[in-house]
Formats: structure tokens, C-alpha cells, sequence
């Protein structure tokens, strides 16, 4: 994964953008961090040459003129390589779920120390997804409540093979290609290779999503988050 160098940060409260501030300047040292209070701010941000435009945003939710799921999606629609992370008090399913389809990329809570937080971002850079553990057990939770994990392998999307489930499962594991190379015993570009496919045939862009395939496959338990 490329380094992060511009990151947005889009929140109301300006203590919750000094936290922010301060985890990812932990996180990423030599980051040069643009914040915003408003999703028109962030909009701005947005209409930059794509060179100037954010690696990594960290957005709220409740911002005072729209939802932040809103700025998500324009931020992927700008910017597709662009990470965004929804930094939020809102842990239900009625916030969550729509700011994972709108393509954010990692969900963490306000509630989160500071030290977790950067640990949370840190791991970006290993191709790991943000995801507060609450949150990480809430999306298996919902996937089990509406797939027996007995369930067979072609719940969604095309058959995958064992390697390509073996892959997935690693995936939402929050294991990076190259880890997931050694645990396999196989060579990095063997399984970028299965990555790819993996992604083609569920249709997903994103570890966020592949975890919630994973779930809906059966292939990971609540208990291992």
C-alpha cells in the first residue's frame, strides 16, 4: 500500500478533530493533515487537482449540514484509491451498514483511546481495515444472523476454490499479501493473484467487504474479533 501522506479530516467538534489530529500524526509522521468542520469544507477539499487530493480521510457522521456518508461517497468517486474511515459515536447497524456500501474503507468509534486508535490506523499501512472490535463483531454478528454459517460456499457471487476461500478467510483476518504468503506457504504474487480473484467473484472492492463476505460465508466467527 502506498504511504499516507494527505490526510482530510472531517468532524464538527473541535476537540474530535484534535484527537484525530493527534492519532494520525502518530500514525503517519510525515503527514501533511487538512481538516474541515462541515461536509461543504470536506467538499472543498475534495475539488483539488487529483494530485493534492486526500490518501486518508477520517470522517464523522453527524456533520451539521448532511450525513457523512455522503462525503464518503463523494471521496470515492473522486479519489477510488483514496481510504476513507468514518470516525463516529454511532455503533448500529442503521449508520454502519450504509457507510460500508457507500465504500468506507474502515469504521472506528469515538470512544476508542487514543493509543488504540493509532494502532487502528497503523495497521492500514499493512492492508489491515480499521475496525473497532465492537464494530468488526457487529458486522459477523449481522451476517450470522441472516446466513446459517452451514450455509454453502456459493451464498453470494461465483464458486470460490479453497485456496480463494482459504485467501478470503486470511483477508478478513486482517492479514496483509504478504503474511497471508507465508502462512500459505505460497508466493506473494500467487496470492495477490487469488486476491483479485477473490474480489472479482464477490464483487467486493474493499477488506471491509471481503470481511463481510467471509462472514456470510461461514468462514469467520464473531469470536475471532
Amino acid at each position: 500500500m502506498s504511504d499516507i501522506i494527505r490526510i482530510l479530516i472531517v468532524d464538527d467538534h473541535a476537540g474530535a478533530r484534535a484527537w484525530l489530529e493527534r492519532a494520525a500524526r502518530a500514525a503517519f509522521p510525515n503527514c501533511q493533515i487538512a481538516t474541515a468542520a462541515d461536509i461543504a469544507g470536506g467538499m472543498l477539499a475534495f475539488a483539488q487537482p487529483q494530485a493534492n487530493l486526500p490518501d486518508l480521510a477520517l470522517i464523522d457522521l453527524g456533520l451539521p449540514d448532511g450525513n457523512g456518508t455522503d462525503l464518503v461517497r463523494a471521496l470515492k468517486a473522486r479519489a477510488p484509491n483514496a481510504i476513507a474511515v468514518v470516525a463516529t459515536m454511532f455503533d448500529d447497524d442503521a449508520h454502519l451498514f450504509p457507510a460500508l456500501r457507500a465504500g468506507a474503507q474502515g469504521y472506528v468509534l469515538k470512544d476508542e483511546t487514543e493509543s488504540e486508535l493509532v494502532r487502528l490506523l497503523v495497521g492500514i499501512s499493512n492492508g489491515q481495515p480499521p475496525l473497532s472490535a465492537s464494530i468488526a463483531r457487529r458486522v459477523l454478528m449481522h451476517f450470522a444472523a441472516i446466513a446459517p454459517q452451514s450455509a454453502p460456499a456459493t451464498i453470494t457471487g461465483e464458486h470460490l476454490t479453497e485456496r480463494e476461500s482459504d485467501t478470503l478467510k486470511l483477508i478478513a483476518k486482517g492479514f496483509n499479501v504478504p503474511k497471508i504468503a507465508e502462512l500459505l506457504g505460497i508466493s506473494k504474487h500467487t496470492v495477490a493473484g487469488y486476491v483479485r480473484d477473490v474480489y472479482r467473484k464477490l464483487s467486493v472492492s474493499s477488506r471491509a467487504e471481503a470481511t463481510m463476505a467471509a462472514a456470510q460465508r461461514g468462514l469467520v466467527g464473531v469470536g475471532q474479533f
